[in-house]
């Protein structure tokens, strides 16, 4: 990664730090003050040796002294306590926020987005990916600042104190820099691998779990176990790989720093050599200052190879973030209209769409629905029924044509005013794992209880939800899991009732439940398509036999369309699907 590219990214994240400058200040300046007062208590401890327990002996200075050096520990710890708070507090504002926007991002991408990204991948970006980006400002730049800060103050406080003393002691620290860059490139391949190992992890853990049934109907837990093995070892090669480089660089660091304390020493030792007692007295406050700046000195060289790969794990995790909110493709930030009248005829005006170039799925089509009419849509899988729905919702944008309510085409409407004026019923049916009236009400705070219970009773949905344990407080599990297939319908039958949408579509509503579930859904959808525009999708042709008009569609073109004895009498495709399902359902 360059450098130009990485001073964008540490700039971009920055940036959000702003609404948190007095966190930002106080973190700071607790920092620099902390790094300005360690090196020099050394100092004042090898003073109060030389001047005041060695040549004075002043009990008094001593005791003066000794309170001295026990305020600046005080206020070191002081000092300690607020950068690290503040700054741990900055990184988590931060990181709320980033993270905010990045699932506020995440539900303006069109379905496409998610059709060419795993899931497991964009819980890695929210969750993993945000973490270690956390680490940058908590114990990132500030550690880092810090730790140089020392350094320097160390290394002039030696250098003035005996200079030829700070030579020999900093003899091993060439070794240190050279062995620090080994370490610094061997990690940074390691989190690298680590990055990689993560979001296979994860993309493979959610899949797996989400579709357990399928692992297990087809029985292939041990196939998924071995695939799983694999990916979890490659996970662990990338940490043992880290570890392998710290178990080797940190004994590295101690040997060094033996190696100064042992100059040191010899150096001391050589000084001492036909000298008086006095002056090798006079000696120790100075030998006993340098012990603590050699102690001093490494611990920050050896923790700075530390956080410059935090430094680097962050940023190789705020480019993948930045990537996706530099996403723009997939962003539906297209019309401004608020007020629009729903209550006009819907048209599709010579649309044609393809999921891939140069793969039509709807072809020059032309449609018009009348307000207020019930129009079915059939044929056969891969006919582009669900498509229409698709471009209607603006789950896709249509490439060619217009889709227009009235004289208004959908894509010049304010999204959210589109959709809140759509309501569509799928045929997988998705419930969060929470109470039925959260599912139903999705969190809208406008709908009430009664509401739902009103709507509950129109779709005949109530008498199931009274006899759950908790009735509309009862919560269902991840996906509706303790709900059959036709309650979980009936319920989003509910929730597209009281938001009571214009236009209803249903979307293969009846396709995957039992004959008692579909006589209720289809009392339901008689509720639910009174008085407003309404597009049913059908495999099971008896749904639909009451519909205004139904509508025949192949190749993602409409190739019937009429009354259901209208079309039967025609004899031609819907003709030849009525009497096979009739046959079928005979046989």
């Amino acid at each position: 990664m360059s450098q130009k590219l990485q001073y964008s990214l540490f700039k971009r994240l920055f940036a959000f730090a702003k609404p948190y400058k007095k966190y930002l200040v106080v973190a700071v300046s607790a920092t620099i003050l902390l790094a300005a007062l360690s090196p020099s208590r050394p100092y004042v401890i090898g003073q109060l040796i030389d001047r005041y327990l060695l040549k004075a002996k002043d009990p008094n200075m001593l005791l003066l002294g000794s309170l001295l050096v026990l305020v600046m520990l005080l206020l070191e710890a002081v000092l300690q306590v607020a950068g690290t708070y503040f700054s741990n507090l900055l990184a988590q504002s931060v990181i709320r926020d980033l993270r905010q926007k990045v699932i506020r991002h995440f539900m303006q991408l069109r379905v496409s987005y998610f059709d060419k990204n795993p899931v497991g991948a964009m819980v890695t970006r929210v969750v993993s990916d945000m973490e270690a980006i956390t680490e940058v400002f908590s114990s990132g730049m500030m550690d880092i600042a810090a730790d140089l800060l020392s350094l320097v103050l160390i290394i002039t406080f030696m250098f003035l104190t005996d200079w030829q003393l700070a030579l020999m002691t900093l003899l091993p620290v060439p070794i240190l820099i050279f062995a620090t860059r080994i370490f610094a490139r061997a990690m940074k391949s390691s989190f690298q691998q680590e990055r990689q190992a993560v979001t296979k992890l994860n993309t493979f853990v959610q899949e797996r779990l989400t579709g357990m049934s399928l692992v297990q109907l087809f029985n292939r837990q041990e196939q998924e176990a071995g695939h799983f093995n694999q990916i979890n070892s490659e996970h662990r090669a990338a940490h043992i790989k880290a570890v392998w480089a710290n178990s080797i660089f940190f004994p590295v660091v101690e040997l060094l720093s033996s190696l100064s304390i042992a100059a040191l020493l010899v150096w001391g030792a050589l000084q001492a050599e036909g000298k008086t007692d006095a002056e090798i007295q006079n000696m120790f406050g100075e030998l006993f200052a340098f012990v603590f700046w050699i102690s001093q000195l490494y611990r920050p060289i050896r923790m700075l190879a530390d956080k410059f790969n935090i430094l680097q794990r962050g940023t190789v995790r705020a480019e993948r973030i930045f990537a996706v909110l530099d996403e723009q493709t997939d962003v539906q930030d297209k019309g401004s209209l608020t007020k629009v009248d729903f209550n006009q005829n819907l048209r599709f005006k010579n649309v044609s769409f393809s999921y891939v170039a140069d793969q039509p799925v709807i072809s020059d089509l032309n449609l018009e629905i009348t307000y207020g009419q019930t129009v079915a849509i059939v044929g056969a899988t891969g006919s582009g029924k669900t498509t229409l729905v698709n471009l209607l919702g603006r789950f896709y944008e249509h490439q060619v044509g217009q889709i227009l309510i009235g004289e208004v085409p959908i894509e010049s409407i304010e999204l959210q005013t589109l959709r809140k004026n759509i309501a569509i019923v799928l045929q997988d049916v998705f419930l969060f794992s929470d109470t039925v009236f959260n599912n139903i009400t999705l969190g809208d705070p406008s709908i009430t209880l009664d509401q739902v219970i009103k709507a509950a009773k129109e779709v005949g949905a109530h008498e199931f939800i009274s006899a759950l344990p908790e009735q509309y407080a009862h919560k269902i599990g991840e996906r509706g899991g303790t709900l059959s297939t036709g309650q979980r319908q009936l319920l989003s039958f509910i929730r597209a009732y009281v938001y009571q949408p214009s236009l209803l579509i249903l979307d293969e509503a009846t396709s995957s439940v039992d004959s008692e579930s579909e006589l209720l859904i289809q009392r339901a959808t008689e509720k639910l398509t009174a008085g407003r525009t309404s597009i049913v999708i059908a495999h099971r042709l008896s749904t639909i036999r009451q519909a205004d008009r139904i509508i025949v569609m192949e190749k993602g073109r409409i190739i019937e369309q009429g009354t259901h004895e209208e079309l039967l009498a025609l004899g031609g495709h819907y003709k030849n699907l009525s009497d096979r399902q009739y046959f079928n359902q005979e046989a």
